[in-house]
């Protein structure tokens, strides 16, 4: 019999705005409901998609429980009204959740088992601490299987300080200060919006709601006002609230297809997906992962970051985008990495940031047509870092 392999195209993403856990824009609303939110609105905007057609949905959580578990993928399907002969599923690879589902969707579209999938993520912090349920194996400790600070991300993080003493307290901030003021102007010139899908909210003391756009960016956010921030994980540390994404909730989604399943049903193909790679690293320092799962990326294609015009990478942390830039060579306000501000900025929803990253990249590569290549890439707890790499369909000549 033989063995097929197609291309794979990026057709529609959209996200819930993206909210403050604890007592934020959704304290009242359940996980589950932002997914079904996002699977109905990226139906709506395909109308050329029967939803038979729908070959599978992949939905990624890094706290399967609750209102996150019961297998999400398919309860959400169900949820969201699609037909029940469309089948679906749960993934967990912390934040690389909704990458993953994008990876092994995409993969399976290449293969020839799929032709249309949906794929994303979705967590709510709110709820579902990260950790929440966790029983760690006591080997990983009494064994040295990993240091102690492994297991709290933030530690990670100031771990990674300590590996690269050229980045700084200062640097990470002046970083934070750029992806505040980046999304702001993203904001201002409408960048961001057409991607965002309005949410009801309720809430008992204020009553209902409509969530229209994110809740965390801090606007007017200043070298000196991150200066005097705490650093929560080490007496005079590096790593503070503002120069790290914050705890939040949210749901993204995306419709892949086979580029011609999707030229069939008359939908966009606004990127071809090209590669993948997954690296795993020391956990104690995972916010470095993003830099092996790249280079291995870009030893199986042949190619190197001077031939990368767009660069979304999840800002976790600062030090982490810098760890990533400075061993690449690129300077901390390189115009390719993260035009329209990250996650310090938007806030990062765990298992659902992957696929606003894919988003991003698909807008500007529709304004870029002189550029052919974007990554979108992010480091992973417990060690690990996961990187794709896509070509722009509207590429027309240059870099």
């Amino acid at each position: 019999m033989p063995r097929t392999a197609r291309d794979v195209v990026f057709v529609d993403g959209v996200r819930t705005p993206f909210g403050k856990s604890g007592k934020g824009l959704y304290a009242e609303t359940r996980a589950d409901d932002l997914v079904v939110r996002v699977i109905r609105e990226l139906m709506r905007r395909n109308p050329g998609l029967p939803a038979e057609r729908v070959d599978e949905v992949a939905i990624a959580a890094t706290t399967q429980i609750g209102d996150q578990g019961l297998t999400i993928g398919r309860s959400a399907a169900i949820l969201a009204g699609l037909p029940t002969s469309v089948p679906g599923y749960a993934i967990d690879r912390m934040c690389a959740g909704a990458l993953t589902a994008v990876t092994t969707s995409g993969a399976g579209i290449s293969f020839g088992a799929y032709d249309v999938v949906i794929a994303g993520g979705v967590e709510h912090m709110g709820r579902h601490p990260m950790g929440e349920g966790v029983d760690p194996n006591p080997r990983f400790l009494s064994e040295k299987l990993v240091d102690p600070s492994a297991l709290v991300m933030g530690n990670t993080a100031e771990n990674l300080h300590d590996r690269f003493p050229t980045i700084t307290k200062e640097r990470a901030d002046a970083y934070a200060v750029r992806s505040q003021e980046k999304v702001a102007k993203a904001y201002a010139d409408g960048k961001i919006q057409d991607d965002l899908v309005e949410v009801l909210v309720r809430s008992l003391e204020q009553g209902y709601g409509l969530a229209t756009q994110d809740e965390p960016p801090r606007p007017g956010t200043t070298m000196e006002s991150l200066a005097s921030l705490k650093t929560p994980f080490r007496a005079h540390g590096n790593v503070t609230p503002g120069n790290a994404a914050g705890l939040n909730d949210g749901a993204t989604g995306a419709i892949l297809a086979a580029e011609d399943v999707a030229e069939e049903l008359g939908l966009d193909a606004r990127m071809r997906l090209v590669d993948f790679s997954f690296a795993g690293v020391d956990p104690s320092v995972m916010g470095v992962g993003p830099v092996p799962a790249t280079e291995k990326l870009f030893a199986r294609q042949g190619i190197s970051m001077d031939e990368i015009g767009l660069i979304e990478i999840n800002e976790a942390f600062a030090v982490q985008v810098l760890a990533f830039l400075e061993h690449f060579g690129l300077a901390d306000d390189d115009t390719r990495v993260n035009p329209w501000g990250g996650a310090i900025a938007l806030g990062h929803p765990l298992a659902s940031s992957g696929v606003r990253l894919m988003m991003q990249l698909a807008r500007q590569f529709a304004e870029r047509p002189d550029v052919r290549y974007g990554l979108t890439t992010m480091c992973v707890g417990m060690g690990m870092g996961g990187t794709v790499l896509w070509e722009n369909t509207n590429y027309e000549g240059g870099k």
